[in-house]
């Protein structure tokens, strides 16, 4: 099981990099993830995205003949700690339900160096993998580690100390990466379809003020990929425009949200997803949004739309919202 389980949790990876002072970096998580889907359609997915939830309802059939039971899970992003800084808003509130009722959800944490599983080797020695739970205890558990122990992970480049070798050292940093996996077991009745619904707490990220506001800010590279990435169309700039006029032309009073949602995971299934529905929420009527889509359709005051039919999605979700600052 562990081996299936740890080839599911590569399925996904990658946060965000922390950015300026005033920021918090999204964490990019998606869906569900089957250990087997050789049998197992995905006749539908409706994902609503918002900046408080993102929940999605998932229809599965067993094609074949068989009950089906295998491994479901939700992959979180891979963190590295080696190049972690700042503050990174993860994923949490993990909630599912099968069939209508709810699935309690195990949790499995792996310590991964340049692609080697250095897990037991740390649980060895005492030292806990890392979760937001647990990082004071790595420390500390780091900077209680014998002489010997301390230059072993130094070597193997799964850590770094302050001071000499051979001699007890302080400030243990842990330079490898946390693969966290949630995830249980489930069996796909034979030739049926099977409803599944997980909601959870994004990783939003953000800023505290919106840099669209300046054109110098636009024509470097940064500011080129973030149009580029949100699909920022000029319609949303103008009004960015119009607001900072409003401003005598200074700064502009949106708050950025920015929050990621990987649906490359859904290209992966032995047949396209059959009925596709994405529901993106602004949340408050005053909010701009943008994010890339064909046939967007607004459905309400905050809510747009994209339906997608028998489809292999070929890229993840962006979203931005420029939320005014105090609302």
């Amino acid at each position: 099981m562990r081996a299936a389980l740890l080839l599911v949790a590569a399925a996904l990876a990658g946060a965000g990099a922390a950015l300026a002072n005033d920021s918090v970096a999204e964490s990019a998580a998606g869906g569900l993830v089957l250990g087997q889907s050789r049998d197992i359609d995905m006749v539908s997915e409706d994902l609503y995205v918002s900046r408080l939830e993102v929940r999605v309802r998932y229809v599965f059939r067993n094609r074949s003949r068989r009950p089906v039971t295998t491994i479901v899970a939700f992959p979180m992003p891979d963190r590295d700690l080696a190049t972690e800084e700042g503050e990174i808003a993860w994923p949490s509130n993990f909630r599912t339900r099968v069939a209508g009722r709810a699935v309690a959800m195990r949790v499995e944490r792996r310590a991964m160096l340049a692609g080697a599983d250095r897990t037991q080797l740390l649980t060895g020695l005492g030292v806990p993998i890392g979760g937001r739970d647990s990082d004071p205890a790595m420390y500390a558990a780091l900077d209680a580690l014998p002489p010997a122990a301390q230059d072993r992970l130094a070597a193997l480049g799964l850590a770094e100390f302050s001071g000499e070798p051979g001699t007890a050292r302080r400030g243990g940093r842990p330079l490898w990466t946390v693969r966290e996996t949630w995830y249980w077991n489930q069996t796909f009745p034979a030739g049926r379809d099977l409803a599944v619904e997980h909601r959870y707490r994004p990783g939003l990220g953000g800023t505290v003020a919106t840099a669209l506001g300046g054109r110098g800010f636009r024509d470097s590279e940064h500011g080129r990929a973030m149009i580029a990435r949100y699909c920022i169309d000029a319609g949303l700039l103008a009004t960015v425009d119009r607001i900072a006029r409003r401003n005598d032309g200074g700064w502009v009073p949106l708050a950025e949200h920015w929050l990621s949602y990987v649906l490359v995971t859904g290209a992966n299934w032995r047949s396209p997803i059959g009925d596709f529905r994405l529901v993106v929420d602004k949340g408050d009527p005053r909010s701009l949004v943008s994010f890339c889509g064909e046939g967007v359709r607004r459905i309400g005051p905050t809510r747009f739309e994209v339906r997608r039919r028998n489809w292999r999605p070929t890229r993840d979700l962006h979203v931005l919202i420029l939320h005014p600052q105090g609302g």
